[in-house]
């Protein structure tokens, strides 16, 4: 009987087996064509990689167990000890943690460029500058990227750039195609997209680092399980479908959100107002995704009352699931940085951030409502 499962069955074990000596020497000579252990391989894996390079338009990409480690891999295909990286200021505040808490054990130093000085660079590039991190949309003031005048720069000063995709997705921005060297994806967020998966991912422009960077996952062991590789990749087949209705509710609700008397400001890069709306249409393909962030009253009280009269929006500290939810970045995402770091960043304490989900948007709207009156 010859079967043929339309879906790609979850290989679910640790090691493969091998039929003879000859098989095994096959498998040193053309790695891919048989398995021998999931933390160096599973079809599963590889599976969710090859889709997301596909989408990204990159020539390779590595998955990997959760966004944070597909950032450690980026980073340590291109730096070492005695290396510098430089980092955008308005990053996620994981990244930054992980820049100057541990890869400054390391060895590897890093500086923070300011927005202001994001497309010049001028003072910041050493002799041992490796690679610029940033964020398509950052984190989470929702500023954008003008992707394509980074990567010029960065050429021009031989540094890598390393582009976090998360906001955005590659339906919204490639940012390979804009000139990016690698790029890497919190696979938990949009790409699988429904709350139930940790997962990361990383793409590259030359063969070459996509191959560094599987040597990397597979001695840190920073591989992805193979369960939550079948999710993720069956997460992946509605990801066109899900952007557009994430982004067509963000722009509704920051509509309502910027008309509303008990709210101060309003970031979301589909609104007309915002510093960086013509590059986000330019550079997204019409969509602006579904996450943005809105400021009330800097009174904690007043936080809580706007959650807690909230019946349908959790507040959930992550983000791109299917249902809407609420964070709270001065107290989650970012509560590693100094008081000064925030403030410079505008993350205060009335500083919301919102998942924006696909569910019906006059319901969302109705929910917001009903916690602003709350305040």
């Amino acid at each position: 009987m010859s079967i043929s499962p339309k879906i790609t069955p979850i290989y679910q074990t640790s090691v493969f087996t091998f039929e003879d000596l000859n098989a095994l020497e096959a498998y040193f000579q053309e790695p891919g064509q048989h398995y021998m252990y999931t933390r160096y391989g599973n079809p599963n894996s590889e599976e969710l990689a090859q889709e997301v390079n596909k989408l990204e338009h990159g020539q390779g990409a590595v998955a990997t167990s959760s966004g944070m480690s597909a950032i450690l891999t980026a980073v340590l295909v291109y730096a070492k000890a005695g290396d510098h990286v430089l980092c955008a200021e308005e990053i996620y505040g994981g990244s930054s943690s992980l820049l100057s808490n541990e890869l400054s054990r390391l060895g590897v130093e890093v500086t923070y460029v300011p927005t202001a000085d994001t497309y010049s660079l001028a003072g910041y590039v050493r002799e041992n500058t490796k690679l610029f991190l940033a964020e398509t949309i950052s984190n989470p003031m929702m500023m954008v990227m003008d992707l394509a005048q980074l990567a010029q720069k960065c050429q021009a000063k031989g540094i890598k750039l390393v582009v976090d995709n998360t906001f955005a997705s590659p339906v919204i921005t490639r940012p390979l195609e804009l000139g990016a060297d690698l790029v890497i994806h919190s696979v938990t967020k949009y790409l699988s997209g429904h709350s139930d998966v940790t997962a990361g991912v990383l793409i590259a422009k030359e063969a070459e680092d996509a191959a560094r960077a599987a040597q990397i996952m597979r001695t840190w062991g920073l591989n992805l399980s193979p369960f939550e590789s079948w999710l993720a990749a069956r997460g992946l087949k509605t990801l066109k479908l899900r952007m557009r209705e994430h982004s067509a509710n963000g722009l509704a609700v920051a509509q309502f959100l910027q008309q509303h008397p008990k709210v101060q400001a309003v970031f979301y890069p589909g609104l007309a107002e915002h510093p960086q709306h013509d590059l986000a249409q330019k550079q997204g393909n019409g969509l602006y995704g579904g996450m943005l962030s809105f400021r009330i009253a800097d009174e904690t009280e007043a936080v809580n009352r706007f959650m807690k009269a909230l019946s349908h929006i959790p507040f959930a500290p992550s983000l791109a699931g299917v249902t809407t939810s609420i964070s709270y970045p001065l107290g989650t995402s970012h509560r590693g940085l100094t008081q000064e770091q925030q403030e410079k960043m505008g993350i205060t304490v009335g500083l919301i951030r919102l998942s924006v989900g696909i569910e019906d948007a006059q319901e969302l709207i109705a929910d917001l409502e009903k916690g602003l009156a709350a305040i």
